[in-house]
């Protein structure tokens, strides 16, 4: 069996880019997150992607996808969340055997007072340090590593959902058929 291609002087540059960025950011967004709203990121992102669900509500296996969480790392999650009174837990009325979990009003407040800080580190950190063409290639780069790391789509439904309104921003067609 060949030997894979090491990677090139450039790939390597961009590629302990990728890591050094990957490896930093977390750290970022907990910091702040952990000062402002006494949550990880971890656990803002899932109550995040309950306030985007229909009904604010998710199967706890969707949003295991949607998170790219064990079931198990979920569950002691929302339990967590669930003490603090922001999320609860309930059988799935269309499957028995699942559960669901819902984000509470204090969930949807919490989600609400926190969203302008997370926004602005991410902007301080991230958008602003780029040109908007630089945004739009991250997002198309972004998407490039995507298909190959999650070609099922898993945690599609967490990135896809604005890819309509930027398209439309940015004077392309969304490739739809309609608008969202």
């Amino acid at each position: 069996m060949a030997e894979p291609p090491w990677l090139t002087d450039e790939e390597l540059a961009a590629w302990m880019r990728l890591v050094a960025l990957v490896e930093l950011l977390p750290g970022v967004l907990d910091s702040q997150l952990r000062r402002d709203a006494g949550l990880m990121h971890f656990e803002y992102y899932v109550l995040a992607m309950l306030s985007e669900a229909p009904g604010r509500t998710l199967q706890m296996r969707d949003l295991a996808a949607r998170t790219n969480a064990t079931l198990p790392r979920l569950s002691h999650v929302v339990r967590r969340l669930e003490d603090r009174g922001l999320v609860t837990r309930a059988p799935c009325p269309d499957d028995g055997r699942a559960t669901n979990a819902s984000l509470t009003e204090a969930g949807w407040a919490k989600v609400q007072e926190t969203a302008p800080g997370h926004a602005a580190t991410v902007r301080e950190h991230v958008i602003d340090a780029l040109e908007p063409g630089q945004v739009r290639q991250l997002r198309e780069i972004a998407g490039r590593v995507l298909a190959r790391l999650d070609p099922q789509g898993r945690m599609a439904p967490a990135y896809t959902r604005y890819d309509a309104a930027a398209d439309r921003v940015a004077g392309r067609p969304t490739g739809r058929g309609v608008d969202q």
